[in-house]
């Protein structure tokens, strides 16, 4: 009953915003009948008039109302709606700031991406991670730096692992010295403030995540990390079952001695995905 009653508290302030009172930027200024502000209002679209209701709603004192209104703003996937739920990116819950990431990508890559971007530094651990891979969904180049810093700097292995999926559905080479570094140490890469703290071994998701994202990326660059990766018999499984994936869609046939030494593994999934792999590079060379 609480909540229906709030719902219909809802629906008579949109219908005073709709009638009687039309709000500009807050204010609300008296509608007299046959105004130009009466009509501005009764010429709002019904998508418009959805999306004023459930702005209004972001001001709820509710958690969960607040929540709820940008999930439907988000449902809309509509720029103008996208643009309604910016306001939630500084709420004070952490659902509503998650939901608010989700909610905002109907905006323009970049668009979409900026806003995004300050909360890979959000005190929140939940929040990071679901705005790394609201970030990939982007596709945004603008997001690579922030993520590759989250990828080598971040304490949490759910936002290197998130901060690495979205690398690679950016696809950007720029990324790919990074993610070889998290998958093999050895690379080269100039050792970070995390692995000067931390000696522990790295988690196994985000090795993974680094290796289907060096294959997504499909840099030749990459390519000496997913070979060490893909070669160490004392690494976890499905690591080196990534690393056969990713080597194949680089499509590199370098890879072709490392990923047929793999077909006489223990592991009949590593075999297995080594021979798709080396299938899948003699296909493409043979074009």
């Amino acid at each position: 009953m609480r909540i229906n009653r709030k719902h219909r508290q809802v629906d008579c302030l949109v219908t005073l915003i709709v009638g009687a009172i039309f709000c500009y930027g807050g204010a609300g200024v008296v509608a007299r009948p046959g105004s130009n502000q009466d009509r501005s209002a009764a010429s709002l679209t019904p998508l418009q008039l959805e999306i004023e209701k459930q702005r209004v709603r972001l001001s709820s004192a509710e958690v969960e109302e607040r929540r709820d209104a940008l999930t439907r703003l988000g449902s809309m996937h509509n720029p103008e709606a996208s643009r309604a739920a910016l306001t939630g990116l500084r709420d004070s819950a952490a659902i509503v700031r998650v939901s608010a990431a989700d909610a905002i990508l109907s905006l323009p890559p970049d668009e979409s991406a900026m806003s995004l971007i300050p909360l890979l530094s959000d005190k929140d651990e939940f929040v990071r991670r679901e705005t790394a891979y609201a970030l990939g969904r982007t596709r945004s180049r603008m997001a690579v730096s922030a993520l590759i810093e989250r990828l080598i700097n971040d304490k949490m292995d759910a936002v290197r692992g998130a901060a690495a999926v979205a690398l690679g559905q950016i696809r950007d080479e720029t990324a790919v010295t990074s993610l070889a570094s998290v998958l093999d140490p050895q690379s080269g890469a100039a050792p970070t403030k995390r692995s000067k703290k931390k000696k522990k071994q790295e988690d196994p998701l985000v090795l993974r995540a680094a290796a289907r994202s060096l294959g997504q990326i499909g840099s030749r660059a990459g390519l000496p990390a997913l070979f060490r990766a893909l070669q160490d018999e004392q690494g976890e499984a499905d690591v080196r079952r990534e690393s056969a994936i990713a080597l194949g869609s680089v499509g590199d046939s370098t890879a072709l001695p490392a990923l047929r030494e793999a077909l006489t593994a223990l592991d009949p999934y590593l075999s297995q995905a080594a021979e798709e792999a080396i299938r899948k590079i003699l296909n493409s060379n043979s074009r």
